[in-house]
């Protein structure tokens, strides 16, 4: 049996982004309107007919309150001291989001989550539910038949399998808007444009090419995020004006040069504006090689009659050293320079991350290392 022990990475998937020319973007793609977001809507209800598989209710009691709650609501009175234990209710939360300008009537997907001890939901269906918004109205409701993509199945033995999560699942259009919330976009005279990606040269651009299109002083940068836009007078003309705004396109301003490290995966990002100054680089690596094998150990004469016959552990142990190869940065080398300089040296794509570390060290890398 052989165990190889390396000092060092393990082996990295590293995605290189390559140098490629700058390309113009739309400002729907680079930025947001201002008031255009989603809306958080969290409710609690009850999933029935399940498999035997929800809630146990001598465990999880708030379950067996809440059927006795829902039984009473539609008319069925259910004695004091009367315990009820059915296997097939799940205690469950249910949440949504509410996109910006949507109206009464319209359907939303909605999301269903035990929050007891119930196996599977798969099979369930969900009773109607109040979805409330952070100001505690109500502004969906809820109900339909749950699509569950995990799957648990379990023996009498205690043995189970179990296939991605079966305690969620979801509705699609499940829920139904009974109320909107009011926006105002525009009512204050002016658009606010909010860029996804802070950056003073991208909101530069996007109020110059703004007032390119419409004249000076339509559009101002407020900050390295929001771009201020004048709003039409009529109000009818706003949706069109926004349509014509979103559709402009500029080329957006070239983001710090960063170089990414996941610890987790190993994964690691390098933009194309890294450079490195004059530095030389040395990497090399020690392997030991630990090999075991099994010998039988035969007494011979005269030791035949005190001695038995033994099996005995051989450990062989080597080193070895690979040999140093040194290359040089030379003065402003970009990212091809920096990939084609380690693959010289026939490093692995784990000791990249070892040589960026150092060079952040010894301050011949210009970028922000970012380990997440």
């Amino acid at each position: 049996m052989s165990q190889v022990f390396s000092r060092g990475f393990c082996l990295f998937c590293v995605l290189l982004v390559s140098l490629t020319p700058a390309r113009a973007d739309r400002i729907k793609d680079l930025a947001s309107v201002a008031g255009m977001r989603d809306n958080q809507l969290v409710g609690y209800g009850l999933v029935v007919g399940l498999d035997g598989s929800g809630d146990k209710v001598n465990q999880v009691f708030y379950t067996e309150q809440s059927l006795k709650n829902m039984l009473s609501q539609l008319g069925v009175v259910v004695p004091d001291g009367i315990r009820l234990k059915p296997k097939n209710v799940a205690a469950v939360m249910v949440h949504a989001k509410l996109p910006p300008f949507i109206k009464k009537g319209q359907k939303i997907d909605v999301t269903v989550s035990s929050v007891g001890n119930a196996k599977s939901l798969r099979g369930g269906t969900l009773l109607m539910a109040p979805l409330k918004g952070i100001d505690g109205q109500v502004y969906a409701i809820a109900q339909g038949d749950l699509v569950v993509g995990g799957l648990g199945v379990a023996g009498d033995d205690g043995s189970s399998v179990t296939i991605n999560i079966p305690s969620v699942g979801r509705i699609p259009k499940g829920a139904i808007v009974e109320r909107t919330i009011r926006n105002s976009l525009g009512q204050a005279g002016t658009f606010t444009l909010n860029l996804y990606t802070a950056d003073f040269t991208t909101a530069s651009r996007m109020s110059n090419a703004i007032n390119q299109q419409f004249g000076l002083g339509t559009a101002k940068a407020i900050d390295p995020v929001s771009v201020e836009v004048m709003a039409p007078r009529d109000n009818l003309q706003r949706v069109e004006f926004l349509s014509m705004v979103e559709n402009l396109t500029l080329e957006p301003g070239e983001a710090a040069a960063r170089v990414v490290i996941n610890s987790r995966t190993g994964t690691v990002v390098i933009s194309n504006m890294v450079r490195v100054t004059p530095a030389a680089v040395a990497h090399g690596s020690l392997v030991v090689t630990i090999t075991e094998d099994q010998l039988v150990s035969q007494p011979i004469a005269p030791f035949t009659n005190r001695a038995t016959t033994e099996i005995v552990q051989d450990t062989q142990i080597e080193v070895e050293q690979e040999q140093n190869r040194m290359f040089v940065f030379e003065p402003g080398v970009d990212l091809n320079d920096i990939v084609r300089a380690v693959n010289q040296v026939g490093a692995a794509p784990g000791d990249l991350v070892a040589i960026l570390e150092a060079l952040k060290e010894a301050g011949a890398l210009r970028a922000e290392l970012v380990v997440i």
